[in-house]
């Protein structure tokens, strides 16, 4: 695969075109009216016909927990950018880019405008993956992405009846529970054997699937779609499984398997791709007058659908845009939440124990609280949290630090006060040993790989 062009000291930019005004372009152009050294002219193109919003939020919408208002992002300005400079920023709405004049420097629009740039941005997106499926095209099929997916959902809602979420991972049963609340029967389909298969394990996905099923959401796992039926007018009418006779009735069917990078007109002008835009690590494309941001983009084997990379990865691009190179984007661990009201789990790091992981867990059924933790070599590597949910962040800070826990591996269980409060004690200790005898005591235990369980 041909590389992305390697990047270097950018000259000044005076007219950056940004295509795409979703979460990652807004949080571009707030970034670099912060930084000297700007572009003088920023022109954001968006297809949607109203401003940027948080999508983010767009599951607590469609539950209806927030209004159409609480989605919107304040509008882009330079008001603290540095040394007086404040760019000029041009925000245009539904205005579809066709195609792009590298040579040119041009962009060709859907109503025939034409649009020069100095360097180009590519944050285009991503929507929903429609698998190849027989009957995928029936009208009430569809995606969860954008906002016209979920004012699309609402309104099936309205009519009542029944929805299969074809997918369980976040954003399916964020999906299936905003259906739910608006008045559908929901059931869930999930091919692997458990539900978000990626960042639970059996314990904390079995928890999930029965708080969901009490709340009637029907979950079923280990199983795929065959064909989803239609009526006589082209819509929606039910979904039949692999291997069984029955079928599901259904007004309405939400595909949420993965998603599909918005590459054109990128591939179209020839810029190098492969599952999305390629990118070096200063976020340029094979283009030396084009990057990528956001999910549109690959870097190495890596394509995005959180929010966490795309922030680091607008820190970068700021900079280079800017005139200056500083660090340049690497990969990070992530941490997950679920955004169902009522239901609290924060998840980081391998999902399964493997050989060399010592596992320690905590399991209240009662209360519904499970915490499993996975440490290599007396460090911090996973963990998996399910109903108490507060030290999630802190325990993330301990993994992404590599802060060595064999001397609290047990408290680490129990909260942050009690495992912080036996560290302070321990680096006392080390303080007061001018031979560091306990401090390389500690460093030289012998790994255990055992499962310790703390019961209530």
């Amino acid at each position: 695969m041909t590389q992305p062009h390697a990047a270097g000291t950018a000259p000044a930019i005076r007219h950056l075109v940004i295509v795409g005004n979703g979460m990652a372009a807004h949080r571009l152009i707030e970034t670099l009216g912060c930084m000297p050294g700007a572009p003088e002219h920023i022109t954001v193109i968006g297809d949607e016909p109203h401003g940027a919003y948080n999508r983010i939020m767009l599951s607590p919408w469609l539950a209806g927990e927030i209004d159409t208002e609480g989605l919107a992002l304040a509008p882009p300005t330079a008001d603290h950018s540095p040394q007086g400079q404040q760019p000029r920023i041009t925000t245009r709405l539904a205005l579809r880019v066709t195609g792009i004049n590298r040579r040119q420097r041009r962009l060709e629009c859907a109503d025939g405008e034409l649009i020069d740039y100095d360097h180009l941005v590519l944050a285009t997106g991503s929507r929903s993956a429609m698998p190849d499926i027989a009957g995928i095209n029936h009208q009430g099929v569809g995606g969860f992405r954008d906002l016209a997916d979920a004012r699309a959902l609402a309104d099936s809602a309205e009519q009542g009846g029944q929805a299969v979420v074809v997918g369980g991972g976040l954003l399916g049963l964020e999906a299936a529970e905003g259906l739910r609340k608006r008045g559908m029967q929901v059931t869930v389909l999930q091919r692997s054997h458990r539900l978000m298969n990626r960042q639970l394990d059996d314990t904390a996905a079995a928890m999930l699937a029965q708080q969901l099923s009490e709340r009637g959401i029907q979950i079923r796992t280990g199983v795929q779609v065959a064909e989803i039926l239609g009526d006589a007018e082209g819509c929606v009418s039910a979904v039949r499984l692999q291997g069984e006779d029955t079928h599901l009735p259904a007004q309405r069917v939400v595909m949420t398997t993965g998603i599909t990078a918005n590459v054109e007109p990128g591939r179209s002008a020839g810029l190098v791709c492969d599952r999305a835009l390629v990118v070096d690590d200063q976020l340029l494309t094979s283009d030396c007058h084009i990057s990528a941001l956001g999910e549109c983009c690959q870097f190495e084997q890596h394509t995005y659908g959180l929010v966490e990379p795309i922030w680091r990865q607008v820190e970068v691009l700021a900079r280079r845009l800017c005139g200056s190179t500083g660090v340049p984007y690497h990969e990070a661990s992530c941490a997950t939440r679920l955004k169902v009201s009522g239901i609290s789990l924060f998840a980081f790091g391998p999902t399964d124990a493997e050989g060399d992981h010592e596992v320690l867990t905590y399991h209240d059924n009662e209360r519904g609280e499970y915490r499993r933790l996975l440490l290599t070599d007396g460090r911090l590597v996973g963990a998996v949290l399910y109903g108490d949910t507060r030290m999630g962040p802190w325990l993330f800070e301990l993994s992404q630090q590599g802060v060595g826990l064999d001397a609290v591996r047990h408290s680490l269980l129990l909260g942050q006060a009690d495992t912080e409060a036996l560290m302070a004690e321990q680096s006392s200790c080390v303080d007061h040993d001018p031979d560091n005898r306990l401090d390389n005591q500690l460093k030289h235990q012998p790994s255990k790989n055992k499962t310790h369980q703390e019961a209530a």
